[in-house]
């Protein structure tokens, strides 16, 4: 695979949301429903209004194409995108839900399992083909997240969850690239919040009157959840899931450091280690572009 545009898109949606907890760490003392319910609505206002007032081309167009596709295939996309949608409200709200009340690393194990899941899922389900050296870097993988989960059965437990919701996310994606992904995004979200909009009234608490609630509101919507969301399925269009989900790693290292550097979250030797071979894991999935090689092995 050759560094293209959508390498590019794929590594900069995890590099970004590798910085996502400098958003979601001050409102720890708000709930996490309030923060998905506000971000999922949010979201979908935002990319309603984008895609009516300034994509109603790509819109028509997608409608046509819907309209002339069969009824079976036009069943089988409605229920990627439903399921998509579902998946990323559960996803949002584990990871929002770790981040604020377990801790930054526990959130940061789950998407170290979530590129080995991925990967795997996709070798079995979509049928795509691993090198060697890619099944090598998968091992490698699974060394380290055996290294960190050692004596924490519990939180892997809870990250295999969270791993295997965007896993079959990124999965169930990767065969829904027949219409505008700006749109495909919009529809998703639309789902989500009339999926979480009955719950709203029941499980949210007062309305927020604090200004910095809104203010990282605004940053987590844009910044972490619409630009890289798009980015991310932009990318599925020209890479395979394996090697977007390989490319997650970016995510928990950055989540690793900020945790060490920024948090003082207590780090230890083993977490080191594992750390050190996900370094490795990467450059190896990838050597064959890293050193344009061309041979497989």
């Amino acid at each position: 695979m050759r560094f293209n545009k959508y390498y590019l898109s794929a590594f900069s949606s995890f590099v970004i949301w590798g910085f996502f907890s400098l958003a979601l760490k001050p409102l720890k003392d708000y709930a996490s429903l309030d923060i998905l319910f506000y971000r999922i609505f949010l979201a979908t206002v935002l990319l309603l209004a984008i895609n009516l007032v300034f994509r109603k081309k790509e819109v028509q167009n997608d409608f046509s194409v819907f309209k002339s596709l069969d009824k079976p295939e036009r069943n089988r996309l409605m229920f990627l995108t439903v399921v998509g949608g579902f998946l990323l409200v559960l996803n949002w709200f584990l990871f929002i839900y770790a981040i604020n009340h377990v801790s930054l690393q526990s959130a940061s194990f789950a998407y170290m399992i979530c590129p080995i899941v991925t990967t795997i899922l996709a070798f079995f389900i979509l049928k795509e083909k691993l090198s060697r050296w890619q099944w090598f870097s998968v091992v490698l993988c699974i060394v380290s997240c055996a290294i960190l989960s050692y004596g924490h059965i519990k939180d892997l437990i809870y990250s295999l969850v969270i791993a295997f919701s965007f896993a079959f996310y990124l999965i169930s994606q990767r065969k829904n690239n027949q219409f505008d992904r700006f749109v495909i995004l919009t529809v998703q979200m639309l789902i989500a919040s009339l999926a979480i909009l009955p719950f709203f009234p029941v499980y949210s608490e007062a309305v927020p009157t604090a200004s910095l609630f809104y203010i990282l509101l605004v940053v987590i919507v844009v910044v972490f959840t619409i630009i890289p969301l798009y980015l991310n399925l932009y990318a599925l269009k020209g890479m395979n899931s394996s090697a977007v989900g390989i490319l997650m790693y970016s995510n928990p290292l950055i989540h690793f450091f900020l945790a060490v550097y920024y948090f003082n979250e207590e780090v230890q030797v083993n977490q080191i280690v594992a750390y050190a071979l996900i370094l490795v894991s990467i450059v190896v999935f990838n050597e064959r572009m890293l050193f344009k090689r061309h041979a497989a092995l």
